[in-house]
C-alpha cells in the first residue's frame, strides 16, 4: 500500500475523531464508580439494587454492540456513531437529573446503547481506514481514549466530591454533586457529534454497499495512487455472489464459524479477569480496605494514570512484539497481581463493625498490586482484544462478527459487575479475587491455543 505523509496525517486526524467515541466510552463506564454512595442516598436502594443501578448501563451496552454492528453493515460505521453521540449526550443529562431508580436506568440504558455502539464501531472504523503496518498502533489508540476517558471521569469525581466536601453535598445551583460528576460528560458528546461531520465514510463499508466513486474518493484520500488497486482487493474479498454483508453470514456447523468463536472467547476473558471490578467499584473497594472517600478517589485517579501508561507501552511495542505475545504476557501478569491481591485480602482481620482492617503493608501492597493488575491489563487485554476484534474478521463478516463479539463482551462485564456486591458481602474480597486470577490464567491458555497473530496481514486476507 503506498501512502505519503498527507495521507498518513490525514488518517491519524479521521482516528482521533473516532476514538473520542472511546472517550466518552471510558467517561460513562468510570463516572458512576464516584456516585455509588449518592445513588445509593438518593433512590434508598440496598447493595442488590445498587448493584443494578451500577450495571444496568451494561444491559444497554449489550444490546447497542450488538444491534449496532448490524446497523453500521446498513447505514455505515459514521451514520451509526452519529447516533451514538446523541444518545450519549441526553445520557449524560438524564442520569444527572434523574428522581427514581427507574428514571436513572432508562437514561443509563440509552448511554449503554451508545457506549455499546461506539466499544465496535470505534476500532472496526480504525481498522478500516488503516494501513496494515500502522494499523495495531492506531487502533490502540482506541484503548487510550477510553483510559482517558475513564481518567478525567475518576479526576472530575475527586474534584467535584472534594470541592463539594462528598459527593452526596451540594456542588453548584442547588445540586448535589454526584448529579454534576454525569453533567460533565455532555461537553465530549457535542465535541463528539461535531467532529463526526467532518470525517469520511468507512471505504470497506462503501465498497460493500456498492458505491464504487464514494469509496474511490476515500481510498484516494487515505492512500492516494494505491486507491484502484485496494478498491479491487476490497471487493475481491466480499462474498462470490456479491450479496450485501448479513448476519448469517457469520453462521457456521457449531453455531458461529470458528473465527467468530475465537472472537467470543476474547471477549468473555477480557471481562473475566476482573478489570471493570476495579474501574466500577474502585472507590467502594478501596473504602471496604479501610480507605477514606477522599483518598478512594484520588486512588481510583492514580490507577487511570497507571493504566494509560500500560497503553502506551502497547502502542509503542504492539508493531513490534505482535498481538498475541502481549496477550499472553498480560495473562501471565494480572495472573500474580491478583493473586497478590487475593492473598492480602485473605489475610487481613476485621474491625468490631466487620469492616476489613489493613494493617502494616498490607494497604500499600494490595494498592500495588491493583496497580500492577491494571498495568498488565491495559499493557495487554484491554487494548489488544479491540485491535483483534477490529481486524481478525474479513470484510464479509466484520460488522456481524464485531455485533456478537460485542454482546459477549458486555453480557460478561454485567454479570462480573452486578455479582461484585453480591460476593463482596458472602465470600469476601480475598475469595473474590482468587476466582479472577483463575481466570486471567485460564486465559493464557485459551490465547495460546485459539488466538491467530494478525500483525501486519491486510483486512482483506484475513482467514476466515
Amino acid at each position: 500500500m503506498a501512502e505519503n505523509k498527507t495521507n498518513i496525517r490525514f488518517t491519524i486526524l479521521i482516528t482521533l475523531v473516532a476514538t473520542i467515541g472511546g472517550f466518552l466510552f471510558g467517561y460513562d463506564s468510570g463516572v458512576i464508580n464516584g456516585t455509588v454512595d449518592g445513588l445509593q442516598a438518593a433512590f434508598n436502594s440496598d447493595s442488590a439494587g445498587t448493584g443494578f443501578n451500577v450495571a444496568s448501563m451494561l444491559l444497554g451496552c449489550a444490546f447497542g454492540a450488538f444491534i449496532a454492528g448490524q446497523l453500521a453493515d446498513l447505514m455505515g460505521r459514521r451514520s451509526v456513531l452519529l447516533v451514538a453521540s446523541v444518545f450519549f449526550t441526553i445520557s449524560a443529562w438524564g442520569s444527572g437529573v434523574a428522581g427514581s431508580s427507574g428514571e436513572f436506568v432508562f437514561f443509563r440504558l440509552l448511554g449503554g446503547l451508545a457506549i455499546g455502539a461506539a466499544s465496535i464501531l470505534a476500532p472496526a472504523y480504525i481498522s478500516e481506514v488503516s494501513p496494515a503496518k500502522y494499523r495495531g498502533m492506531l487502533s490502540s489508540i482506541q484503548q487510550i481514549s477510553i483510559l482517558l476517558g475513564i481518567f478525567c471521569s475518576f479526576l472530575s469525581n475527586w474534584l467535584i466530591a472534594r470541592i463539594a466536601g462528598g459527593s452526596m453535598e451540594t456542588f453548584a445551583f442547588g445540586f448535589t454533586a454526584w448529579r454534576w460528576m454525569f453533567w460533565v460528560g455532555m461537553l465530549p458528546a457535542v465535541v463528539f457529534f461535531f467532529m463526526l461531520l467532518l470525517i469520511p465514510e468507512s471505504p470497506r463499508f462503501l465498497v460493500a454497499s456498492g458505491k464504487k466513486e464514494k469509496a474511490i474518493k476515500v481510498l484516494t484520500k487515505l492512500m492516494g495512487d494505491a486507491a484502484l488497486s485496494k478498491y479491487d482487493e476490497i471487493s475481491a474479498s466480499l462474498s462470490k455472489d456479491h450479496h450485501r454483508p448479513s448476519f448469517r453470514d457469520v453462521l457456521g456447523r457449531f453455531g458461529f464459524r470458528p473465527i467468530v468463536w475465537v472472537g467470543i472467547g476474547l471477549a468473555f476473558f477480557q471481562q473475566f479477569v476482573g478489570i471493570n471490578v476495579i474501574f466500577y467499584y474502585g472507590a467502594v473497594l478501596w473504602q471496604s480496605a479501610g480507605f477514606s472517600e477522599d483518598q478512594s478517589l484520588l486512588t481510583n485517579v492514580i490507577g487511570a494514570v497507571v493504566s494509560i501508561g500500560g497503553c502506551v507501552v502497547t502502542l509503542l511495542t504492539i508493531e513490534h512484539i505482535g498481538r498475541k505475545k502481549i496477550l499472553l504476557i498480560g495473562s501471565l501478569g494480572m495472573f500474580i497481581a491478583m493473586v497478590l491481591i487475593a492473598v492480602v485480602f485473605s489475610r487481613s482481620g476485621h474491625d468490631e463493625s466487620g469492616k476489613l482492617l489493613l494493617t502494616g503493608m498490607e494497604a500499600p501492597i494490595a494498592l500495588a498490586g491493583a496497580n500492577l493488575f491494571l498495568f498488565f491489563f491495559n499493557f495487554s487485554w484491554g487494548p489488544v482484544t479491540w485491535v483483534l476484534l477490529g481486524e481478525m474478521f474479513p470484510n464479509q463478516i466484520r460488522g456481524s462478527g464485531l455485533a456478537v463479539s460485542g454482546f459477549v463482551q458486555w453480557v460478561s462485564n454485567f454479570g462480573i459487575t452486578i455479582t461484585f456486591p453480591i460476593m463482596l458481602a458472602g465470600i469476601g474480597l480475598g475469595a473474590s479475587f482468587s476466582i479472577y486470577a483463575a481466570f486471567a490464567l485460564l486465559s493464557f491458555f485459551f490465547v495460546k491455543k485459539w488466538a491467530h497473530e494478525t500483525k501486519g496481514i491486510e483486512l482483506e486476507d484475513m482467514p476466515g
